[in-house]
């Protein structure tokens, strides 16, 4: 894939402060550390695109990318990313956890077209995990499943570990993927530029 330019475009908190509509939208979610910053920089082909915290939590608003991507030099197609604070954060007050749980619910109803649903390779796939795939299918969101940090397994379980993943979530396919080994990242592109 050839990424032909990436940008962060804004934070977000509420509908109003969205970026206009008008664009393929990817939300991508998943569990607080699971490595979403990691995935998005793998993809845009970037050090530090979306800002990488070892810390649970960092991410706090909705932060949206507009990338312009292609497959050859020619007939680039223009998308965009949407960076959701991860789920099952550790530390924030629960006045605050709830407030970010609104404004997710808010945005998953009303604007992407698919939710990449990125879950940790080594734990597998938690109820979080399971709950967010039946409410995006819910919406009728395409659903792209992920599993990050398979680097972290030996070669010879990864494909044991996606199958689990993938029964775990009644999904029919995981991506195995890993930003560090830079593997899976074609694999989901295909899938993002299907949607």
């Amino acid at each position: 894939m050839i990424v032909h330019s990436a940008e962060f475009v804004k934070s977000a908190t509420k509908p109003a402060e969205y970026p206009p509509p008008g664009l393929r939208e990817i939300a991508f979610c998943g569990r607080s550390n699971v490595g979403k910053s990691s995935c998005l920089n793998a993809l845009a082909q970037r050090k530090a695109l979306a800002r990488v915290s070892r810390t649970p939590g960092r991410t706090r608003l909705i932060n949206f990318f507009d990338l312009r991507v292609a497959e050859t030099l020619e007939n680039p197609q223009e998308i965009r990313f949407a960076d959701l604070p991860g789920y099952g954060f550790a530390s924030g007050p629960k006045s605050e956890t709830k407030q970010w749980q609104q404004m997710i619910e808010k945005y998953l109803g009303s604007r992407p077209d698919a939710l990449v649903v990125l879950v940790d390779g080594e734990l597998g796939a938690q109820p979080s995990d399971i709950e967010m795939v039946r409410w995006a299918e819910s919406l009728g969101r395409k659903v792209i499943a992920v599993a990050t940090k398979l680097d972290k397994l030996a070669r010879s379980r990864r494909k044991q570990q996606t199958d689990k993943i993938a029964g775990q979530l009644a999904v029919r396919e995981v991506i195995a993927f890993s930003a560090k080994e830079r593997f899976g990242v074609e694999e989901l592109w295909h899938a993002l530029l299907s949607v």
